[in-house]
């Protein structure tokens, strides 16, 4: 499964969650080229910000607005999105507590929100990453491993450590009430291997299993 696939696999957990929440415009936290937030405004056909720290970002359509920006001090008004959607962005910003609180301050009252990290007790990960050789992607995971023998897997240190489910969960519980959909999104991605799927969830190994943890809530009052 490609990038683009993912991405409409995740937020359409939002939209089986919220299916009556009239999403109009997108807040994408840490947008990378842009390809995230142009298949968010296309599939729900709305306004679409995208902010991130660096250049990477390649002219989208007309919807998709970049504006290069610190997640941890935007300069975007109170409660003037209905979604805000962080894909892989959160383990690079530190401390990542200054982001949610600005997450949930543009965020309208009662929207919904979606995070998605690396899952810091993975045993292995970039599995599913489109664009690496399978060399690089065990450099990576090398990489990860030194990292964690030598006691410095942090995102503080740099390294794409992300966050467990329960420290994501509890990251999302300053915006608002919020749910682990990691299972329901590997499920999602991973159809054709439903019974592997099931086989790790009913032995309980998701913790160590999933690559990734990914959370959907809503902003509270």
């Amino acid at each position: 499964m490609n990038a683009s696939e993912k991405t409409l696999a995740f937020v359409r957990l939002v939209r089986d969650r919220f299916p009556d929440r009239a999403i109009k415009s997108v807040l994408v936290v840490g947008c990378g080229d842009g390809e995230e937030a142009e298949l968010l405004a296309a599939f729900f056909d709305c306004a679409v910000t995208a902010i991130d720290t660096d250049d990477r970002f390649r002219p989208r359509g007309p919807a998709v607005t970049f504006q290069r920006m610190d997640a941890r001090a935007m300069s975007l008004p109170s409660d003037s999105f209905d979604l805000v959607y962080s894909f892989h962005a959160l383990e690079h910003i530190v401390p990542a507590e200054d982001a949610i609180r600005e997450m949930r301050r543009v965020l309208k009252p009662a929207m919904p929100f979606c995070i998605g990290t690396p899952n810091r007790h993975r045993l292995a990960g970039y599995v599913g990453s489109p664009d690496a050789s399978l060399l690089t992607k065990l450099r990576w995971n090398w990489m990860d491993w030194r990292a964690r023998l030598s006691g410095r897997f942090t995102n503080a240190l740099g390294a794409h450590a992300g966050f467990t489910e329960g420290e994501l969960s509890a990251l999302g519980a300053m915006i608002g009430p919020a749910e682990s959909v990691s299972d329901d999104y590997y499920r999602r991605i991973h159809a054709r291997r439903a019974r592997l799927i099931g086989w790790i969830i009913a032995a309980r190994l998701q913790r160590i299993a999933w690559p990734a943890a990914y959370i959907v809530g809503q902003k509270a009052g």
